[in-house]
């Protein structure tokens, strides 16, 4: 028997709860067939918790967040929080747990099932296989900086400010992360930065070179410009391994490399935060897409990107690689029979609802397990 994992699901609004229930069965299933013990425990976040507690996130769930071993996440939000003051939106339940919990590294996988390969709108030969992964810094950059503002000058202009700033150990410890994710890999790492223009790519090149060094000389680094880093990601795409880059930067490269797969609501994605002294990091998985409230309650929601998620949660907070792998091939052998819900429907395939792609991922783990 395999030790109990503790595990907070927060499913979340709209279609978040269709789809989480899809996961909790899929985890019923680990329990019965695998032997993976999980402590599960539920909790409100964003609309949900509004409703009932006039707050996206109460400081119980909080700590609750903070004592698991990962945080499962849906999603949040809706058109009838739209009224609410800036600080009650479901959102914000989001950040404050990204914050609370240190989350700094982002973890965005783009992978592309050949059953779905025409669904990209680059050429399959370029997209067949591919299999990347996007390392954003989270928690600083530009988007964090000071001074930041819009300022007024003598002459009437207006100028607004941004600062790009970074220090050591905040690129030292994104570095650790990619390189900890090449291993799992095909132990290669593309770091990405400006640092032809900007002092800070230059800190972000000299430090990333030292955690290489020091650290992990088995892996293979290479560097690369942010700009030919666009280029190549819808070039030749398959070139790289794991990118590990910037705040900013790391927000325009995942969300292109995420449309290579031409499925933006099949993609999970994770949020790690440090190591701690007895050497585990907290963390939260969810999908990239929203709570898409106007689908909600009707079981034709995608319920693959949160079991994806799910997937990246056995991966990377607990070790179980096999585990999720089997997630992943079970995914791609119901879509390779032509199973399709709606936002992924394509001729010939057979339209299906959210519980019916939840039984038929249930057969095909019973296959691989067999």
């Amino acid at each position: 028997m395999k030790t109990n994992k503790k595990m907070l699901i927060l499913a979340g609004d709209g279609i978040g709860p269709e789809v989480m229930t899809q996961v909790r069965r899929v985890v019923d299933w680990f329990d019965r067939r695998r032997a993976v013990k999980f402590d599960m425990q539920d909790g409100l976040v964003g609309g949900a918790s509004y409703d009932k507690h006039g707050t996206p996130l109460t400081d119980n769930t909080l700590a609750d967040a903070m004592a698991a071993d990962a945080v499962l996440f849906g999603s949040v939000g809706g058109p009838q929080y739209d009224v609410l003051p800036f600080e009650k939106r479901p959102e914000r339940g989001l950040l404050r747990l990204r914050k609370e919990l240190g989350l700094f590294a982002n973890l965005r996988p783009a992978m592309v099932f050949d059953a779905l390969v025409d669904a990209s709108s680059l050429k399959p030969e370029v997209v067949k296989g591919l299999n990347i992964m996007i390392l954003r810094e989270l928690t600083g950059g530009i988007y964090f900086g000071e001074p930041r503002g819009i300022e007024k000058l003598p002459d009437g202009q207006r100028r607004g400010i941004n600062t790009q700033v970074y220090t050591t150990n905040e690129i030292r410890r994104i570095a650790r992360v990619a390189f900890e994710l090449a291993k799992k890999r095909q132990n290669r790492v593309c770091s990405v930065e400006k640092s032809n223009v900007m002092e800070s790519g230059i800190l972000w090149k000299e430090e990333v070179i030292h955690v290489h060094k020091t650290e992990f000389p088995k892996a293979e680094l290479s560097h690369m410009y942010a700009d030919n880093c666009a280029m190549q990601l819808v070039r030749n795409p398959k070139q790289f391994d794991v990118i590990v880059t910037d705040n900013l930067f790391g927000d325009i490269l995942s969300d292109c490399a995420a449309m290579l797969t031409g499925s933006l609501g099949m993609l999970p994605s994770a949020s790690l935060g440090d190591v701690d002294q007895q050497g585990q990091r907290r963390a939260l998985y969810e999908p990239v897409h929203g709570s898409a409230p106007d689908i909600a309650g009707k079981n034709i929601a995608n319920p693959i990107a949160q079991l994806l998620s799910f997937a990246m949660l056995l991966r990377y907070s607990f070790d179980l690689d096999e585990d999720a792998r089997l997630v992943e091939a079970a995914v791609e052998k119901v879509l390779a029979s032509g199973m399709r819900t709606a936002d992924i429907m394509q001729p010939g395939a057979a339209k299906v609802s959210t519980v019916v792609m939840g039984d038929a991922i249930l057969r095909e783990l019973d296959k691989q397990a067999a």
